[in-house]
């Protein structure tokens, strides 16, 4: 066919909207079509670059019905059309292609097998793309040998999956086959070791290359290994092999190097680091592009500068270039993080001006921010608004919402409105109806949803069945949430350690005690996982009741099964022993609570002022535990927090300096803050310590070990250990 003749019919194929041409190729007046096979052919290509795979396959279809065959590079162009196109049945269709391609006597070639192999990696179909690797070669497809793309190919995608022994045995069979690894099988193991942070196997490989003077490693190979050390925090790698790459490799940095370093500045180091390498940028004539300013934009969100990133997008509309989808929608959940709600909504409408949509994730975002607001007219007006199309997340996010400003009838409005949209829901959006409902005392409402879940296919999930469970313990009816227990236990479900805590926390809350104990003892014996909350649980119940000697039982299996104990588990303790008189218990308590680094909260100091009254104390011990509240000013609280949290870092010298200080401007409220070391079995507690009205507690800036410590000063220690006044 003429090169003129041919231009053409593709340019008139091109604008062919409705396919008239199409239709005539397809069905022809005459019985066999009167077109020559070239015009066929040529068509073929064409309807592909056209991007309609899908017609070219029909006429395609038309030639082997008529035992046409297509040239070698039309088979090719169509193959790789139909490979590349997003179909559950591409693999499936250009299987049939080859077949039909080699029934029609076409001359296959290595590409048309490389087309193949790369079709199963992309699905990474392994074994598959193996197969059709291994047919190259053979009697039947002799002059079809593998080449490196062939290789690379298979070698990229099990470098994508981290399958490196994989990798290194095909580059064996490579050298085997007489192949020598080139350039793109370097970068592309640089690139599967980069993106797993094998970042000392990278620069292994690009050392490797280097002493091959054919395969010198090339901007692309530098960039991906500054990029690995930016995703580690290596800056100071990264900067140096960016000066490596200009001195020895005589590689000048492109815009993709600049963003990758910017990005890691922002991100591990400072922004003033960041605008510097900007400015570079600019001084070696590197024009910053529209990703450039994203990155920007991105990181002074994150900082909450919002006016700076408003700045930049200023300089970068003044440079020519245009702000995108990713710009605005990043500024907008800037803005919504900050809690400007104005601000976001003008960057909204601006973005609209301009043609822009912004995504679900930003209308997410917003919604979000205006729920937690409570704002919900403005949000739910957000979700009905012109050109946003709100998803599954977004009614969701309206509908937990409402739950909690307990407006339930306009929950079920918003779950009835998205699905007559046809916004599929899925477990997730399922389980937050059902636990809005559940905490709103409806549970049986709950359990329709259930059903309706079912129904529509969905499998629940343990969440789905604890939030049930929580709601009829919530209403009292453990009777019911023990019978769906065990309803769902007969249709597979695997109660997790959560469901165990609910229905323990349920049980004792109507404090059926020794229900709770059968029901913690059947699951023990079941070898079935505990945490710290199942335990507290019934230790709290147990203290309560005055079983004060079972609670300690439970204290002692905690330690054993190396479940460590919080301070609600010593609090409990602290609490039974105190109300059932048992001072000495008490204090050896508190200084185990000490001693493990777990400062008492205002409970505990409580209970430990009661212990102290119970011994009989002096009355000065008596003055320092006075239960009132001394008079405190905004000032001595400043102070006290600075203390407890200098002294928190251990720095004990800038602490004693503030308060110094604060003894100096005569504050008139006290600190305390305890900091726990364990030098074998000893404790040190450092004690910073100041009366009210001028009266200065014995002790201050003192370390006393806990084993030599007199009694009162150890009580002491520990019921002002709070730090508060």
């Amino acid at each position: 066919m003429y090169p003129d003749a041919k231009s053409l019919l593709v340019s008139y194929i091109a604008n062919d909207r409705i396919h008239i041409l199409h239709r005539s190729l397809l069905y022809p007046r005459s019985p066999r079509p009167y077109f020559p096979r070239h015009v066929l052919d040529t068509a073929v290509g064409a309807y592909v670059q056209a991007g309609n795979p899908y017609l070219a396959l029909e006429l395609f279809k038309c030639m082997k019905k008529h035992s046409l065959p297509p040239n070698t590079l039309t088979c090719n162009t169509l193959l790789n059309a139909m490979i590349k196109y997003p179909s559950p049945q591409s693999l499936f269709l250009s299987v049939g292609l080859f077949k039909d391609f080699k029934r029609l006597g076409v001359i296959l070639n290595t590409k048309t097998f490389n087309i193949m192999i790369y079709g199963f990696c992309s699905k990474y179909k392994f074994k598959d793309a193996l197969d059709w690797l291994n047919r190259m070669g053979t009697k039947e497809y002799e002059d079809c040998l593998p080449d490196n793309v062939s290789y690379n190919t298979i070698l990229d995608a099990f470098c994508k999956k981290g399958m490196f022994n994989e990798a290194r045995d095909l580059l064996h069979d490579m050298k085997d086959k007489g192949l020598l690894p080139n350039k793109n099988t370097y970068n592309t193991l640089v690139c599967g070791y980069c993106r797993l942070g094998w970042l000392r196997e990278a620069t292994k490989t690009i050392q490797l290359m280097v002493s091959r003077s054919d395969l010198l490693p090339d901007l692309w190979t530098h960039n991906m290994l500054i990029s690995g050390f930016c995703k580690e925090g290596n800056m100071d790698e990264a900067f140096r092999l960016r000066d490596d790459m200009i001195t020895n490799m005589k590689l000048l940095p492109d815009a993709i190097t600049y963003n990758t370093l910017i990005n890691g500045c922002f991100e591990w180091r400072s922004s003033s680091e960041a605008f510097k390498l900007f400015e570079e940028m600019g001084d070696k004539g590197v024009k910053p592009s529209g990703i450039t300013y994203n990155i920007m934009v991105k990181a002074l969100c994150k900082e909450g500068k919002m006016e700076e990133a408003s700045a930049i997008i200023v300089k970068m509309e003044e440079n020519g270039l245009s702000s995108d989808c990713f710009t605005y929608n990043t500024l907008i959940d800037g803005y919504c993080k900050a809690g400007k709600m104005r601000e976001a909504l003008k960057a909204m409408n601006e973005m609209l001006r301009k043609g822009l949509k912004m995504d679900t994730v930003a209308l997410n975002t917003f919604l979000y921010t205006l729920c937690n607001l409570k704002k919900l007219d403005e949000a739910y007006k957000m979700l009905h608004y012109k050109g946003y199309d709100p998803d599954e997340v977004s009614y969701g996010t309206l509908i937990m919402g409402c739950f909690k400003v307990e407006d339930v009838d306009r929950a079920l409005k918003l779950w009835n409105e998205m699905k007559e949209r046809e916004i599929i829901p899925s477990v997730v959006t399922y389980n937050s109806l059902i636990g809005g409902l559940c905490k709103s005392g409806m549970t049986e409402k709950a359990m329709t949803k259930l059903n309706e879940l079912l129904e529509s296919g969905l499998v629940p999930d343990e969440t789905t069945y604890n939030t049930l469970i929580h709601g009829y313990c919530l209403e009292g009816n453990i009777e019911k949430a023990f019978q769906f227990h065990d309803k769902m236990l007969s249709n597979s479900f695997k109660p997790d350690v959560a469901t165990c805590n609910i229905l323990l926390h349920g049980l004792c809350k109507r404090d059926m005690i020794e229900k709770a104990l059968k029901f913690f003892n059947k699951w023990v014996l079941k070898g079935k996982t505990l945490d710290i909350i199942t335990y507290n649980t019934l230790i709290n119940c147990l203290c309560r009741k005055g079983r004060i000697d079972d609670a300690l039982v439970l204290f002692s299996k905690l330690e054993e099964n190396k479940i460590g104990p919080n301070q609600f588990t010593f609090n409990s303790i602290l609490y039974g022993l105190a109300e059932a008189g048992r001072t000495g218990e008490s204090e050896e308590f508190l200084s185990k609570m000490i001693e493990s680094g777990i400062l008492p909260d205002h409970s505990a100091l409580a209970t430990a002022a009661r212990v102290v009254s119970d011994r009989g104390q002096s009355e000065k011990d008596q003055e320092v535990l006075v239960s009132e509240t001394p008079h405190t000013n905004s000032d001595s609280e400043t102070y006290s927090k600075r203390i407890n949290d200098l002294c928190k870092k251990k720095k004990f010298k800038e602490a004693s300096c503030i308060l110094e200080e604060m003894m100096h401007k005569g504050s008139s409220s006290y600190c305390f803050t305890c900091a726990a070391t364990k030098p074998g079995n000893k404790i040190k507690v450092n004690m910073l310590m100041i009366g009210w009205n001028g009266y200065r507690v014995p002790g201050n800036n003192s370390q006393t070990t806990a084993t030599e410590a007199t009694a009162p000063k150890l009580r002491k220690a520990a019921v002002l250990a709070d730090g508060g006044t």
